[in-house]
């Protein structure tokens, strides 16, 4: 099983700089709860970091436009998907990272998900 972390951002170099300056100038209103968990202002928060490098669970992290590129498919944005065979699942929709506070709870229901302690 692999995890698929879809950010609800495009990849192209205009949306990332609108997104990060966004992010700087409104963070409340930035539209990717997913990146807002993940990364700070200027990269990926420490835990996070650790805890993607540290898992035994492969994972990779697109933008919609790469994501529905590779897999010709949509969801809602963000969304946490488990790819396994080919068959995937959402493991954390779009309503659900929206409830989320910080990167340690993003943290800790990934580990439920996978039964990790």
């Amino acid at each position: 099983m692999k995890l698929i972390f879809v950010y609800n951002a495009k990849s192209d170099l205009l949306n990332s700089t609108i997104g990060f300056a966004h992010k700087i100038i409104s963070p409340s209103t930035y539209s990717c709860d997913l990146c807002s968990l993940t990364h700070g202002n200027f990269g990926e928060r420490k835990n996070w970091k650790d805890f993607v490098k540290e898992s035994e669970t492969e994972m990779s992290f697109l933008h919609i436009d790469e994501f529905e590129k590779q897999f010709n498919t949509t969801f809602k944005y963000p969304v946490i998907l488990s790819n396994s065979d080919g068959k995937l699942e959402t493991i954390l929709s779009s309503e659900s990272i929206s409830e989320i506070i910080d990167s340690a709870e993003l943290i800790n229901r990934l580990k439920e998900n996978l039964g990790h302690k």
